[in-house]
């Protein structure tokens, strides 16, 4: 309530009261068990289906319920075996080590999809070369071997023989030119070597 002579800055008192301190109202949960009226306190499973459904029991109807609930009931050997050995990696789907990341390095993963647009048509008929992202001291040392990109190891290795064998000083009779380039071309290999690109 505003005092007398109190007028609001804006036009309304936005004022809080402070709450008056109430007794919380505790709530009684009555206990699923048929004609039980004691306080249902425990939390037991429904059913093996339904395990994230709950109901709530007295103390004493917990304890009946866990000593006679059965999660295998029903199920056959073989279920039970396949349970036990899914509850290893926690009911999760495995592969083997290297088998996915090598998949995945080709261009493609291989799992089937339903493309009846035709969208990936093209994409699925010759898998993409997954692309190698290059620094530029990598790109200069290409640009000197007068090489793409896109040279594989053999490609790169090939180049850097057929260019040694050409500016070699024993193959040009000591021309300063040629060792100068050779110089360059040690010097771009050791660049694609040290980055792994060799």
């Amino acid at each position: 309530m505003a005092r007398p002579g109190y007028k609001p800055r804006f036009g309304k008192d936005m004022r809080i009261k402070p709450d008056v301190a109430r007794a919380p109202v505790k709530q009684v949960r009555v206990c699923d068990s048929k004609g039980c009226a004691g306080e249902g306190n425990f939390r037991v499973p429904a059913s093996r289906d339904k395990i994230n459904e709950h109901l709530w029991f007295c103390l004493e109807h917990a304890r009946a319920h866990n000593e006679h609930w059965d999660y295998f009931n029903g199920m056959s050997e073989a279920e039970i075996e396949a349970f036990r050995v899914d509850a290893v990696t926690g009911h999760r789907p495995t592969w083997p080590l290297g088998r996915r990341a090598a998949r995945m390095r080709n261009g493609h993963d291989g799992h089937p999809y339903d493309d009846r647009y035709g969208v990936f048509a093209d994409v699925a008929e010759k898998p993409r070369a997954p692309e190698r992202r290059l620094l530029r001291p990598q790109i200069v040392a290409l640009d000197t071997l007068g090489l793409e990109a896109s040279a594989t190891l053999l490609e790169i290795k090939a180049r850097y023989k057929e260019l040694v064998k050409r500016f070699h000083p024993d193959a040009n009779g000591g021309d300063r030119g040629a060792e100068e380039r050779l110089k360059q071309v040690i010097k771009a290999y050791g660049v694609l070597r040290a980055s792994g690109l060799t």
